[in-house]
């Protein structure tokens, strides 16, 4: 299925209560947000998960369906509420409460990519951001519930896996903090969006893999980890972060020589998560 928003590639049959999804690899760039801009059109790429519909777009072939944002993140993050709406973007919207993504810049209509680069000069119209909003978010939205409600229907039980990238600089960042350095980061907003077993077998699958993983640092979720995340009703949300340098040159957005066998390390890894949502699923640290 394919929308202005979204695509969704299902599996020949559903087999797993496991859904994908990566809401900030879309790269359809509309020409008017381009002149829009005041970057060019590979600065203004900085802040997208490039690739990463492709890393994961085997997910349907072990029966899980795969829902990937067409819209690129610096147009409008699927990844913040609707209503992070930012003052210093927008007109007439009020400065309610301290929102620290908000105010650095990174609402629903983000003001600036990565580095802190401005993508506009002046501000938008509120009927202008509410537009990108009904036509990008809740589409997406829509489709996403769609997608974990039938889970939940037919499994009784819906696991999230929401894909990202991180730039090298989280990396390093969360190295300083004391953390070996991590290529992978799984975030369940520390415990609260996942069962701690399920986020073990995740874990475990990525460690048999050969991955360095840690858990919620730097990154421990955000809109879509904290929405969706309802352990307590069967409904699981994890974020997954990868190390960008593992797979592409950030410097030029673009594969690097490792992205086949790196592709085909993560595709293993993709198997075991789904094999987790199937019906009588044995624990993987039994296996």
């Amino acid at each position: 299925m394919q929308t202005t928003a979204y695509r969704i590639f299902e599996p020949q049959t559903v087999q797993t209560s496991v859904v994908f999804a990566s809401p900030h690899s879309g790269c359809d760039y509309p020409e008017w947000f381009i002149r829009r801009s005041l970057l060019n059109a590979h600065t203004i790429r900085s802040s997208e998960d490039a690739y990463v519909d492709q890393l994961f777009a085997d997910a349907p072939k072990y029966g899980a369906p795969f829902l990937v944002a067409r819209a690129p993140r610096a147009l409008l993050d699927l990844n913040r509420a609707a209503e992070e709406l930012d003052p210093a973007l927008i007109q007439g919207v009020r400065k309610v409460g301290h929102n620290p993504r908000v105010a650095s810049g990174l609402g629903v209509i983000p003001r600036v990519v990565a580095n802190g680069r401005a993508i506009y000069h002046g501000k938008m119209t509120r009927t202008e951001a509410d537009a990108r909003i009904d036509t990008y978010w809740r589409p997406y939205h829509s489709a996403l519930k769609g997608l974990l409600d039938n889970a939940r229907h037919r499994f009784g039980e819906a696991i999230l896996i929401d894909c990202h990238s991180m730039p090298r600089e989280a990396v390093e960042s969360a190295t300083r903090r004391g953390v070996q350095r991590p290529e992978i980061v799984l975030g369940d907003r520390f415990g609260a969006a996942a069962d701690v077993e399920l986020v073990d077998q995740i874990e475990a699958a990525f460690l048999k893999a050969g991955f360095v993983v840690s858990r919620n640092t730097p990154f421990a979720g955000a809109y879509v980890t904290q929405h969706y995340g309802r352990p307590l009703k069967a409904q699981h949300a994890i974020q997954i972060e990868i190390d960008r340098s593992l797979y592409m040159d950030e410097a030029t957005i673009q594969p690097h020589s490792d992205f086949d066998i790196f592709r085909t390390r993560l595709t293993e890894v993709v198997a075991q998560i789904a094999r987790l949502g199937q019906p009588g699923a044995n624990s993987l640290a039994a296996e």
